[in-house]
């Protein structure tokens, strides 16, 4: 393995990972696994009553690319809007790591972005069910699991 992919960047958020842990009351939560290396996510959003992403938290477990990359992801999200997550594409979570990565690789550092892109999915399948929630708590209006 190439070590120039542990980029300062990569390690930092690795070993000093952005919103790390749970929201208490999740507007909506999702989690994926990579059967080929185990890689886990579980992406977690709170949205205001704006539709925007007041607050983002990840929890799992696997490589430093994974980890960092849902780092990167939560820190970028916050105070998107859910059109602009929509909007969203893979190409920019792959700038937004700021490290080339090989084929293989970049399934790692995509994960979460995949986690972001099936939840988006899922809200939209029920938009009816979901609404954004007053950022002072309460229950989550939809919670999803891979």
């Amino acid at each position: 393995m190439n070590s120039d992919i542990y980029d300062d960047y990569i390690l930092d958020h690795y070993e000093c990972p952005y919103h790390k842990g749970h929201i208490a009351s999740p507007t909506c939560a999702h989690s994926e696994k990579n059967p080929l290396c185990g890689d886990q996510i579980r992406l977690e959003l709170k949205l205001d009553e704006s539709g925007r992403v007041a607050e983002a938290f990840f929890n799992g477990k696997g490589c430093a690319i994974s980890q960092a990359a849902a780092s990167i992801l939560c820190q970028h999200v916050e105070g998107k809007t859910l059109d602009e997550l929509r909007g969203f594409q893979a190409p920019e979570m792959l700038r937004l790591l700021k490290v080339p990565l090989t084929a293989t690789r970049q399934r790692c550092g995509l994960l979460g972005f995949k986690v972001l892109k099936t939840l988006m999915y899922e809200l939209d399948q029920a938009p009816a069910q979901v609404q954004p929630q007053p950022t002072d708590g309460g229950e989550p209006v939809v919670a999803t699991s891979g």
